[in-house]
């Protein structure tokens, strides 16, 4: 059976490795507001980043909570909570942008992508 085999990329790690990865990523993306990583890195972390900022728009107690799950530094939720989910308010989705760099990594060749808040 095929069935539930493709819903999220492994990208190589254990889930505890992979978790710990995207959400110190995640908490890079709003503190900077653009990143630059792999392709499937940038591909994966696109929806964990635009739940956090549903989370901010929402703006309540529990939103917040939430949101410190995943971020892992409160002045970064505090960021997340007064800049970013007003700025994005009147936006039902798509709040990230990855783009393809046309330059592979140096060491490996691996492709590589941008990905910023919109």
């Amino acid at each position: 059976m095929r069935k539930r085999l493709a819903q999220f990329r492994k990208l190589g790690r254990t889930p505890e490795h992979k978790w710990a990865m995207l959400r110190n990523m995640v908490t890079s993306l709003i503190k900077h507001e653009r990143i630059e990583t792999t392709l499937p890195k940038a591909k994966e972390l696109r929806h964990l980043a635009d739940k956090v900022v549903g989370y901010a728009k929402k703006g309540d107690v529990h939103a917040k909570q939430l949101a410190l799950r995943v971020v892992r530094e409160k002045p970064v939720v505090t960021k997340l909570f007064e800049v970013l989910g007003p700025r994005y308010e009147d936006r039902d989705g798509g709040y990230t942008r990855v783009m393809k760099l046309s330059r592979p990594r140096h060491g490996d060749n691996a492709p590589m992508a941008v990905i910023e808040y919109v």
